[in-house]
C-alpha cells in the first residue's frame, strides 16, 4: 500500500507546470474569493507583490483601473500564481482565493 502511494506521489509531482494549469483540458487563473475582507486583500497584495512584478498595477498601466483592492488583489495574485508554476497550491492566500476557468481579463488588462 505503501508503495502504491509513493508512485501516486511521484508520478504527480512529474506533472509540469502547464499540465497544472489545466483543468478538464481549460487554462486557469487565481482571483481572490469575492468574500475576502479589506485586510486580506491588501495582505494578499502586499505579499504577492513581494514575490512578482507587480508594475501593470501603476498608474497609467492597463490593469490599473478600476484602482480598488479587490482588482488589484486578484491580479497580483494571478501573476504570483502564474510566476509559481500554476499550482493550486500557490493559489490558496489563506483560503481566500478561488482558481477560475473563465478568463478574468477586461479591455486591455490582460491577465496572463
Amino acid at each position: 500500500m505503501a508503495k502504491a502511494a509513493i508512485s501516486l506521489l511521484l508520478l504527480l509531482l512529474s506533472f509540469t507546470s502547464e499540465t497544472l494549469v489545466m483543468v478538464n483540458g481549460q487554462k486557469t487563473w487565481c482571483v481572490a474569493k469575492p468574500s475576502s475582507d479589506q485586510a486580506t486583500l491588501l495582505a494578499n497584495l502586499n505579499y504577492a507583490c513581494s514575490h512578482v512584478d507587480c508594475q501593470i498595477l501603476r498608474k497609467g498601466c492597463p490593469c490599473s483601473s478600476p484602482d480598488n483592492l479587490m482588482n488589484h488583489a486578484s491580479i497580483s495574485m494571478n501573476q504570483y500564481y502564474r510566476a509559481k508554476g500554476n499550482n493550486q497550491w500557490n493559489c490558496d492566500f489563506r483560503g481566500s482565493a478561488l482558481i477560475v476557468m473563465t478568463d478574468p481579463s477586461y479591455g486591455d488588462c490582460i491577465y496572463a
